[in-house]
């Protein structure tokens, strides 16, 4: 496990996202077993509350679901699992137009370019 902390935002949201960027590239699918808190802590050298903060956190969400005295798993809903996908796309979105809305570029323009960026960045 390889996770590079900001100091921006919460250790425990990093890990969250972590867990949803494996899951949107399907490093890690549904049904499957997740580390324990103690090993995901361990593993990425955080306090354990903070584990356990983000895994209560993917808990609301629905991205794992906990049975009693059974490891966490990673959701079997499909609707969750395919929103997930979108969300990151969408974050990153909003990040980008915050950014390139001072510009004024025209929509038609600014589409055009991220094709080609795209399209090259995928070929390398």
């Amino acid at each position: 496990m390889n996770v590079t902390f900001n100091n921006r935002d919460p250790v425990y949201l990093q890990v969250v996202r972590y867990f949803k960027e494996q899951i949107a590239t399907g490093e890690i699918v549904a049904g499957q077993e997740v580390p324990s808190r103690r090993e995901i802590a361990a593993s990425l050298k955080i306090n354990p509350n903070t584990a356990q903060r983000a895994y209560k956190e993917m808990e609301e969400q629905g991205l794992i679901h906990t049975e009693r005295n059974h490891p966490s798993r990673i959701t079997t809903d499909q609707s969750i699992l395919n929103g997930v996908r979108e969300e990151l796309i969408l974050q990153a979105i909003d990040v980008f137009l915050e950014l390139v809305k001072p510009i004024h570029v025209p929509v038609d323009e600014l589409l055009e370019l991220i094709k080609k960026k795209y399209v090259v960045s995928m070929e390398e």
